[in-house]
C-alpha cells in the first residue's frame, strides 16, 4: 500500500525474493557488507521494501528516512548513523 489511497502493487513471494536477491548482489558490487549502515531515502514504494530486505540479507544495518524529510535532515541523520550508502 502507498501513500496514495489506491495506490497499490501485489507481488507473490517468488518475484520478491527475487527482487531481493537482485539488489543485495547490487549492494555487494558496491563494496557494502555485513555491519556497514545505509541509509534508505524513499517514499512508500516496493523498492523500499525490497531495499530494506536486501539490508537484511547481506548483514547490512539500514536506516529508513522517509521522503518528506529535507535535505539538511537528511544530511543530519546520515551523519549521525556514519553510513556508507545512500539509497535514493
Amino acid at each position: 500500500e502507498g501513500n496514495e489511497p489506491g495506490d497499490s502493487t501485489k507481488i507473490t513471494y517468488r518475484e520478491l525474493l527475487h527482487k531481493v536477491c537482485q539488489f543485495a548482489n547490487v549492494l555487494r558490487s558496491q563494496g557494502v557488507k555485513k555491519g556497514d549502515r545505509v541509509s534508505i531515502y524513499l517514499p512508500m514504494i516496493l523498492e523500499l521494501v525490497v531495499a530494506m530486505l536486501a539490508c537484511a540479507r547481506i548483514g547490512a544495518l539500514h536506516s529508513v528516512v522517509f521522503a518528506g524529510f529535507s535535505a539538511e535532515s537528511l544530511c543530519e541523520r546520515i551523519l549521525d548513523c556514519g553510513c556508507s550508502l545512500l539509497i535514493t
